[in-house]
């Protein structure tokens, strides 16, 4: 039979399923509904050898002609149904060892499954109980790839220590096995090393069967059978595999031994032979193959123990193992006997073994009710829930002297020969029946304690047989000789013997097909032991099933959108430039482009959106989540809005709504999408690369299908959040900072900020130098302005022009116009006189100048006097930093001069920070003594009394009391001198305050009182240079 053929298929129909349901499994209900479709029968046959190789040397040489080629058996030592057994082949060439026999092998086993023990030496390898040796595995691997035929593939193969686990399919099963998982569990030395233990893994065939192999070796000795049961019971709980995952969808939890479908237990459990002396067991076994145990019948005497025919001895099972009509259907599992049969002739039938007292049979009968095995699972203690073994039919499987066919342990140990080597197997439907076996014992106990507590365990005598029921002391007598794990009751129900229902609600069947041992393999103490099973079992084709899922989404998906709302999103092409951005197609890499935006320009796109379902659709772009302060993510550079362009409340012929939407069928509404980089911190990061503009909108509709609306833009590079020493090595002709910043990003691939090992080209930034001098010439037309034009009028307030509550423009759009208009022209390095519309009045250039200006030092990286700087500052002895107005009248002019000769010795450090920094407060002076001008008649009356030095230089040093009798006669030339000196005066400390903080850049302190010590002195450093000598 081929490793994987098609099986007759049952009757299996598709059932109905309701189309409109909304539970969310019905994708999955109505796909299993349509089975029929996408699965189909196959049939394969497993073969699972184990073998203790005992780290012999050439036990590898030995592994093709037993586990694969079948050879290696001996029909005189086993009881073998040799004319109806499908698996036995008779050797063509007739080969003397073993009769010429051998088993099924080659191409014809679908699935391979061998589990070694001892495949290294356990006493030199116990410092590494948990070690896998590549070469050990590599030697093994390379051995059983050399016998198989070609095609097959390896599944899994893992070692722990002396254990290794190795899994072979054929070209047909191969591709039909998924979700293998492997584990390893070690209960040797302190119960986790793994000099004993088990390689279990899991495998999943044809997406419906689930198949576990436990390769063990357990506790060795006749005295460590309580050491064997912990060991099983560690390996139980232990052993956890991976989710089961199918199509894509995994299994919330990981699966363990009892999840699957078939479970195949195997290896050295080392179990041994109680209550006989060693000596007798061995005696009474030579005999048998040595052929002298019936001496009646002399034929069958063997002159040599380790060669020779033998005898083969037929078997016919009893009625624990399948007869021939059973087996006969494994191979068409659709067929069934009827009445109308022809039953077979009972003369053909060959004696059975058992029934001879002096066959090998017979003996090994009377020596299986000794096995430790046995005796535990009939005590419960292991393997009694549901675990069966084929019949035991051939000689122990260990100790024998290597090199030899039959003869068991010459050695000074002479240890009793024992069933040590076993194969055990278990469906799932085996351990259902043990558990309601179990479920209906606890039932039957619980209602004879009820009728026990009401006073009537007398009234149903006739009925005690029923809950007094002993399975294993009442009824018929078991079978004498019966071997193995058997539990014929579970047979019993409405269903075929032998059918077990998967997991995934599949039917699959499984029989043994033979239980045997290769005993002419000498090259161990311990005998190779087999089984080959034939699996009928649905299997899901991939194509036919991925054929009905797609079939079923769609119509799912179409009977679940007509009564789901629908949006259709179209773009207003009138809302911005249509080369700027792509429309919507559905495609995921299409979506809304901005093109470039600069910082403080608000840039706009409308979408409109319709409700072109059935039924009304409430709709609200999905919030973005909190992000840690220091993330990108953190600014807000886009924000959404609904619109109505019907019943317009404002002059832009739009209604603002709510953040949720719900429209009827056939209603629209427009979404604003509104781009907007005003944070200098996210300008710094933009200009260095470290953020991006790119985000995904999600417009979630309740009940329906969301969108996701990609909208991208490119960053405009700009002067605003730079470094002076960044904008110092931007070449003159580049373009400005714009047009350099992008010929570097192309030039590295990348967006960064302007490397600082290139050259510099000037001494101050040229946005500066730009700025302070359109302050100055502006300054100068205003005044200008003032006295050839009446309406023309200069603001007294002693902010103005860089104050914001003295600015007189106050027109918000236009004075961002400007402002933009400016920023364009500093970042393309163009002049700033041209920003302006032609018949824009000076002062009203002169503010928005002014607003630049202090907006260019605050997105200053580092500042005009970095935080070092302003550290040593602080460190320096400057009492005109440190005291109020009285300890300036003490400091006197040359304090002052002294004091500002300390702080540029410090800004000398930074040559650029320092002309900077003169840059700015001369211009600054300058723009006061303009604006709060002293006239030289001024200061002649102040130097007339007697103040010549402090009041030339207009520090107003007369006392509180002179300068309050004074200005009483306001009008007299005192008076006017006096006032112009507090206009001066008060010019200058406002300059101090509107620029001290973005000059200066200083810790800020947490406590308040703190914070305006630290504001004071800024504020008194910047007022400190503002002062000019006059005269």
């Amino acid at each position: 039979m081929p490793p994987s053929e098609p099986a007759p298929a049952e009757s299996t129909t598709s059932e109905p399923v309701d189309l409109t349901s909304t539970n969310p499994f019905s994708l999955h209900q109505v796909v299993y509904s349509r089975r029929s479709e996408y699965v189909r029968p196959h049939r394969i046959r497993v073969k699972v050898g184990t073998w203790n190789v005992a780290a012999c040397p050439g036990t590898d040489k030995d592994l093709a002609s037993w586990f694969v080629d079948g050879k290696g058996l001996d029909a005189s030592l086993a009881s073998l149904d040799l004319s109806r057994n499908p698996v036995i082949e008779r050797d063509s060439t007739g080969d003397a060892d073993g009769g010429g026999i051998h088993l099924l092998g080659g191409d014809k086993i679908g699935l391979y499954v061998l589990g070694l023990q001892e495949v290294v030496d356990l006493n030199s390898y116990m410092s590494q109980v948990y070690a896998v040796d590549n070469a050990v595995i590599e030697r093994w691997k390379t051995a059983l790839e050399a016998a198989l035929p070609e095609g097959y593939q390896r599944v899994t193969s893992e070692q722990l220590s002396g254990l290794l686990l190795m899994v072979y399919a054929s070209p047909e099963v191969a591709p039909t096995i998924s979700n293998v998982s492997t584990v390893s569990v070690g209960t040797g030395l302190l119960g986790y090393l793994g000099n004993k233990g088990a390689v279990v893994t899991r495998i999943m065939l044809g997406d419906t069967t689930r198949m576990v192999f436990v390769n063990c070796h357990l506790a060795s000795g006749s005295d460590y059978l309580d050491r064997r049961i912990w060991d099983i019971g560690q390996i139980l709980s232990r052993a956890q595999f991976k989710p089961v995952s199918i199509a894509g969808v995994s299994e919330d939890e990981g699966e363990k031994i009892g999840d699957e479908d078939f479970a195949f237990w195997f290896g050295d459990l080392n179990f041994r032979l109680d209550g006989l002396p060693g000596a007798d067991i061995r005696r009474l076994l030579m005999l048998h193959t040595r052929g002298e145990y019936d001496l009646a019948k002399k034929g069958m005497r063997r002159e040599d123990s380790l060669d020779g025919d033998g005898v083969m001895v037929p078997h016919t099972p009893d009625s624990d193992d399948e007869d021939t009509a059973d087996r006969d259907s494994t191979t068409t599992p659709s067929t069934t006997h009827t009445d109308k049969e022809t039953l077979p002739d009972p003369d053909e039938f060959l004696p059975d073994p058992r029934d001879d007292p002096a066959s090998l049979q017979a003996t090994l009968d009377s020596l299986l009710p000794h096995d430790q095995l046995r005796r535990v699972v009939k005590q419960g203690k292991v393997f009694q829930d549901g675990w069966h073994e084929g019949p035991i039919t051939f000689l122990p499987s260990y100790k024998y002297d290597v090199g030899t066919v039959g003869l068991f342990d010459s050695s000074e140990k002479q240890r009793a020969p024992s069933w040590c080597d076993r194969i055990l197997y278990r469906t799932r439907r085996d351990k259902e029946a043990h558990e309601k076996k179990l479920k209906d014992e606890a039932e039957a106990r619980k209602k004879d304690q009820e009728m026990k507590d009401r006073g009537m365990e007398h009234a149903g005598d006739d009925d005690e047989v029923l809950f007094n029921y002993d399975p294993d002391n009442d009824g018929e007598d078991h079978p004498q000789g019966s071997a193995g794990l058997d539990y014929d009751e579970y047979d019993e129900g409405d269903e075929q013997a032998g059918d077990v229902t998967t997991k995934e609600g599949f039917i699959d069947r499984i029989y043994l097909d033979i239980y045997t041992s290769h005993q002419r393999v000498t090259s161990s103490d311990h005998k190779p032991i087999i089984s080959i099973f034939t699996l009928n079992y649905d299997a899901v084709v991939p194509e036919l099933k991925a054929k009905v899922h797609a079939e079923v989404a769609r119509e799912l998906d179409r009977v679940e959108n007509e009564g789901r709302p629908g949006l259709t999103i179209v773009f207003d092409s009138q809302s911005h430039d249509a080369t700027q951005f792509r429309r919507l197609q559905g495609s995921p890499d299409q979506g809304v482009e901005f093109g470039e935006v600069r910082f403080l320009k608000k840039e706009t796109i409308t979408l409109t959106l319709a409700n072109t379902s059935s039924v009304p659709a409430t709709f609200s772009f999905v919030e973005k989540p909190t992000v840690d302060e220091d993330s990108p993510d953190m600014f807000q550079w886009l924000k959404t809005s609904f619109v109505r362009s019907e019943g317009a409340s404002d002059s832009t012929g739009s209604l603002i709504l709510d953040k949720e939407i719900t429209l009827e069928p056939g209603e629209t509404v427009n979404a604003v999408l509104e781009v907007l980089v005003d944070d200098i911190i996210h300008v710094r990061m933009l200009n260095d690369g470290q953020a991006s503009l790119e985000e995904v909108l999600v417009l979630r509709v309740t009940d329906g299908r969301d969108h996701f609306i990609p909208v991208r833009a490119t960053w405009s590079p700009t002067c605003i959040g730079r470094s002076i020493d960044e904008l110092l090595r931007i070449p003159t002709g580049a373009g400005g900072v714009r047009g350099f910043a992008k010929a570097l990003s192309e030039k590295k691939g990348r967006v960064g900020s302007i490397p600082y090992d290139l050259d510099v080209h000037r001494p101050v930034p040229t946005e500066l130098y730009k700025l302070t001098e359109a302050a100055d010439i502006l300054t100068e037309r205003a005044l200008a302005d003032e006295q050839m034009l009446e309406e023309s009028s200069v603001p007294q307030d002693a902010g103005w022009p860089f104050e914001e509550i003295s600015w007189k423009f106050t027109e918000r759009d236009g004075r961002l116009a400007h402002v933009l208009a400016i920023l364009d022209a500093l970042d393309r390095d163009e002049p700033i006189g041209e920003a302006f519309p032609p018949g824009t009045p000076s002062m009203e250039r002169l503010e928005v100048v002014g607003e630049v200006l202090l907006l260019f030092l605050r997105g200053l990286i580092d500042g005009i006097i970095t935080t070092p700087l302003w550290h040593r500052v602080e460190q320096a002895s400057l009492p005109s930093l440190g005291q109020g107005a009285a300890g300036k009248v003490q400091a006197g002019e040359d304090g002052y001069e002294e004091d500002k000769t300390t702080i540029l010795d410090v800004l000398s450090t930074a040559p650029n920070h320092n002309i900077s920094f003169v840059f700015l407060t001369a211009t600054l002076a300058k723009i006061a003594s303009e604006l709060a001008p002293l006239s030289k008649a001024d200061l002649e009356v102040l130097k007339a009394d007697g103040n010549s030095t402090a009041a030339a230089r207009g520090m107003g040093v007369l006392s509180r009391r002179s300068l309050s009798f004074r200005r009483a006669g306001s009008s007299t030339p005192m008076g006017d001198a006096l006032a112009a000196l507090d206009r001066r005066q008060a010019k200058e400390r406002r300059f101090g305050e509107v620029f001290g903080s973005v000059v200066c850049r200083a810790p800020v302190p947490e406590r308040v009182k703190d914070r305006r010590t630290v504001e004071d002195r800024q504020r008194a450093l910047v007022e400190l240079f503002l002062r000019r000598r006059e005269g």
